[in-house]
């Protein structure tokens, strides 16, 4: 049955549409056309593609080749009215500057020593070298580009003519200009970096002839350090930031348990000692004589005598001398008869070297000794009770704290009196910030970027469904009913029996009705008084018989 419902009901919606004036049919038709616009166009509006700025004012070569990587990488792309922007989707804006940036694009407009690679056949001395001092700015601007707070950078050097007379010759110089990103500024050391960069890529450069200025026009290349007013080198300064970084890391890892994270701020000045010390000394120790060792030990012993009279007189001193019978050694007696000799003069030297004690040191003093230390800590009072409005209050440290903390950073930092350490800790209540403040607080739901992109996805959708359901109940439901709608079929009109035979039935009814209502009525009447009933139906009897 449902079956044949469904197959004639087209059937009778185009009867329905034929019986339509021709004013009627033209207005269905309309009406249909705009549901189907407003129902297009609300789709395409909740798909179209918000589009951002992807580059500004970059340079007609730069733009070329920006649009042609972009139809390789099939980003969709367009041009702002005044054609001074390229524009992509926002979605894609992040990912299209990270690989353009891959390819070195845009350039800036500047030329590098690629300029060589186009060199002109027959060009002068002087057109050669204006090409390479272009090619030598744009390889410098290109490098200072590359730190993570420069967004751009021009570099300017001064190279003057090489003359053959030493009192006519001139130093170069040169002048950097970086434009850096909002909020960020160069360190000291990045600034000596890229002076020493630049005066290191021209030969007889000096890094005092090197101006680094930024976009403000303030000179950033002079900036006064006192470390550096000292002397120290840029490894000094780092390794001296990172001493004084070190003894900030005990302080802090030692207190955070005790007052705990955020409660308290360090800070420490170091001073040190880079000079080199060489020191060479010889020191002797007496030694007496029994304690000493001996080197060499010589004696020298003289004696003179008078010869007098030699010989035996008489003929006995032709005779050979007879063989001696006494010992050689044997001691000279005094007195001795005619014939001995005695001594006149007796020299006896003796000379004894001794062993010396030498030492020999050789000191040479290591460059970074810490020669003072000045450490001062800022502890945050610690929490009290909440006051009677129930905002919570804070109070200050008592002495004896004080005086652990006092203690335990001096543990910390090594603390010596002889060497003049400084160590100053007070307790006073922190005021946040208004970068604290900031990133403390929750950001709101109508300020947090993903939630308002989110929102913006569902309006569209929402709107399209307000649309549809408009459409839906006020314009199609209300013409499609009418043209959904059955013919009206029409009563087929009775005959006369068919009347009669009704009438009847009714006649029938209405006595059957009346009979049941006397009927209902007696009963009650009988509940009511029986007596009465039973009286009644005893004449009824009587008048019977």
């Amino acid at each position: 049955m449902a079956t044949a419902e469904q197959v004639t009901a087209f059937p009778i919606s185009l009867e329905a549409f034929n019986r339509l004036t021709m004013g009627q049919k033209v207005g269905t038709m309309l009406v249909l056309a705009l549901s189907v616009a407003l129902l297009v166009g609300t789709w395409l509006w909740s798909r179209s593609i918000d589009y951002s700025i992807l580059f500004s004012n970059v340079s007609e070569k730069d733009g070329g080749d920006i649009i042609a990587s972009l139809t390789q990488l099939n980003v969709p792309y367009k041009f702002s009215d005044g054609g001074g922007a390229i524009l992509v989707p926002a979605t894609q804006v992040h990912e299209a500057r990270l690989k353009l940036a891959s390819q070195g694009l845009p350039r800036g407009g500047m030329v590098g020593f690629e300029v060589m690679e186009t060199q002109k056949l027959g060009a002068s001395q002087f057109l050669e070298q204006v090409n390479y001092q272009r090619a030598l700015e744009g390889e410098l601007a290109r490098s200072i580009q590359s730190l993570a707070a420069v967004r751009g950078a021009r570099v300017h050097l001064a190279i003057p003519k090489q003359s053959a007379f030493l009192r006519d010759e001139q130093k170069p110089s040169a002048s950097v200009l970086v434009n850096l990103l909002a909020g960020r500024t160069l360190e000291p050391s990045q600034v000596a970096g890229i002076v020493h960069l630049v005066s290191s890529s021209v030969p007889q450069l000096s890094p005092a002839n090197v101006s680094v200025i930024d976009e403000s026009g303030n000179l950033i290349s002079q900036s006064r350090d006192p470390l550096r007013d000292a002397g120290l080198d840029p490894t000094q300064l780092k390794y001296v930031r990172e001493v004084e970084a070190s003894y900030i890391k005990r302080i802090e890892t030692i207190l955070e348990p005790m007052v705990g994270a955020g409660n308290f701020r360090a800070q420490v000045t170091a001073e040190l000692d880079f000079s080199q010390t060489e020191q060479m000394a010889e020191s002797y120790r007496p030694n007496p004589p029994q304690q000493g060792a001996i080197r060499s030990q010589q004696t020298a012993e003289a004696m003179t005598t008078s010869p007098g009279a030699t010989g035996v007189p008489g003929a006995l001193s032709n005779q050979p001398p007879v063989p001696a019978t006494a010992p050689i050694t044997a001691p000279a007696v005094a007195g001795s008869a005619a014939g001995g000799q005695s001594p006149l003069n007796s020299n006896k030297n003796a000379t004894t070297n001794y062993e010396l004690d030498k030492t020999v040191k050789h000191t040479k003093g290591a460059p970074g000794t810490i020669k003072r230390l000045s450490v001062a800590v800022v502890v945050n009072h610690k929490k009290g009770p909440n006051d009677k409005s129930g905002k919570p209050t804070t109070l200050p440290l008592d002495a004896a704290a004080i005086k652990q903390i006092d203690e335990v950073v001096r543990e910390a930092m090594g603390y010596s009196k002889e060497r003049g350490d400084t160590l100053n800790v007070a307790n006073i209540s922190f005021t946040p910030s208004a970068i604290e403040k900031e990133i403390i607080a929750d950001i709101p739901l109508w300020k947090n970027p993903e939630i308002l992109a989110m929102g913006r996805e569902g309006i569209k959708y929402l709107a399209l469904l307000v649309v549809a359901f408009l459409l839906w109940s006020r314009l199609l439901k209300p013409v499609l009913g009418n043209l959904l709608k059955p013919p009206e079929v029409p009563e087929e009109e009775e005959t006369e029996e068919e009347v009669e035979i009704a009438e009847e039935e009714l006649e029938l009814q209405k006595q059957r009705l009346d009979y049941d209502a006397k009927l209902a009525h007696v009963r009650e009447l009988a509940k009511q008084d029986p007596k009465a009933v039973a009286n009644v139906i005893k004449d009824w009897v009587g008048g019977g018989e």
